[in-house]
């Protein structure tokens, strides 16, 4: 089977890298908020070219925690897309505030301007941005939007470790940028962990204070918070990983394109290719099939992996059934929720594997 993920085939020098790192935090004697994290936060900030990082248990909650460092909360809206795993609504609905679902373009799955321009009401907070399978959109037209609306632009990174727009990286573009190291992103920990960027050393500051209890210092809670902290074994194993990052990126960014120049089929559809060389990092590499079933079925059989992100929009979920939507409606997200379906787009993939993928995907009738 040729795997969505394959992290047994990862290169050995990397296994003992973490396994070095791992013993280091358990002699230390010191797990939670140490030196592993501050290093790990500084890296990342550094490589995300921000004033800073805030290191958090998983992504939804560095969504959440930015969130409440800004102030968004009950009767404010923040619009965003309906084709994202739930976590991104879900942080909204956290603090209090509504979201409002916006179509996305047809080419990409990510969010439509003109789509959120009619999803605009006197209650919007802020826009938030879900960088979908690991693209970026054109971020200068995204801001100039914002800027023009007098609302908050926001960025979901979880899908887009290193992905760039103009030279800048995902995440240094909004108030805040959201990333989760969940073990299957391009930036992966041993479970469940995340990260929030900004260049706004107040709203930083908010955030270490939400995420510790709402601690300014021991003892001292001047505001309600969270218990959302990065382990230390995270983040050395992450500080590890990081520095593996761009050779990783690179091989996905190659299998992509192999997949572009070879994949064929009258029957499948693919996205479009980035707009620029390095706004998509792959998370994830997706096919469009009317047939989505019988496809996947026949993947499987031929044994290649494969996962449909995501089946439901989330204004089909049963928390969001009076979610407000764009008034023109959210066909383009439906179809796609319908039709998407990601097959294996991995560091560890050979030769072999990108060819027998290309072959069997071509075979489909």
């Amino acid at each position: 089977m040729i795997l969505m993920n394959d992290f047994k085939a990862e290169p050995e020098e990397l296994l003992r890298q973490q396994l070095v790192a791992t013993e280091r935090v358990l002699r230390s004697g010191w797990y939670i908020l140490g030196k592993e994290v501050k290093d790990f936060e500084a890296a990342w900030a550094q490589r995300c070219g921000v004033s800073g990082a805030v290191g958090v248990a998983n992504g939804m909650d560095a969504i959440e925690i930015g969130f409440r460092a800004l102030g968004i909360g009950p009767d404010d809206e923040v619009i965003t897309t309906p084709m994202t795993a739930f976590a991104t609504v879900l942080a909204i609905f956290r603090v209090g505030a509504k979201p409002v679902l916006a179509d996305i373009d047809p080419g990409t799955a990510l969010s439509s301007m003109e789509s959120v321009a009619r999803c605009v009401s006197p209650k919007t907070k802020a826009v938030l941005l879900v960088h979908m399978y690991g693209q970026m959109a054109d971020m200068s037209a995204w801001a100039a939007f914002c800027e023009q609306h007098n609302i908050l632009l926001l960025e979901d990174c979880a899908q887009a470790h290193l992905a760039e727009w103009d030279g800048r990286v995902a995440g240094s573009f909004g108030a805040f940028g959201a990333y989760s190291f969940y073990p299957t992103k391009n930036l992966g920990a041993m479970g469940d962990a995340g990260a929030l960027v900004s260049n706004e050393d107040a709203l930083l500051h908010r955030a270490r204070v939400i995420r510790n209890y709402g601690q300014s210092e021991r003892y001292h809670h001047p505001e309600i918070g969270l218990n959302s902290r990065l382990d230390e074994l995270h983040a050395a194993i992450l500080s590890e990983r990081l520095k593996w990052l761009d050779t990783f990126t690179a091989q996905r960014r190659a299998v992509a394109a192999t997949y572009h120049a070879g994949i064929s089929s009258p029957v499948l559809r693919l996205l479009d290719e980035p707009k620029q060389k390095h706004s998509h990092v792959y998370h994830l590499f997706v096919l469009l099939c009317d047939e989505r079933e019988r496809f996947s079925a026949y993947l499987t059989e031929a044994g290649i992996a494969n996962l449909a992100h995501y089946p439901i929009p989330v204004h089909k979920q049963p928390p969001c059934a009076e979610v407000r939507i764009d008034p023109a409606g959210l066909q383009v997200a439906e179809q796609h929720a319908k039709t998407c379906l990601s097959i294996p787009c991995h560091p560890q993939m050979s030769g072999s594997d990108i060819a027998r993928v290309i072959e069997v995907v071509n075979a489909f009738k």
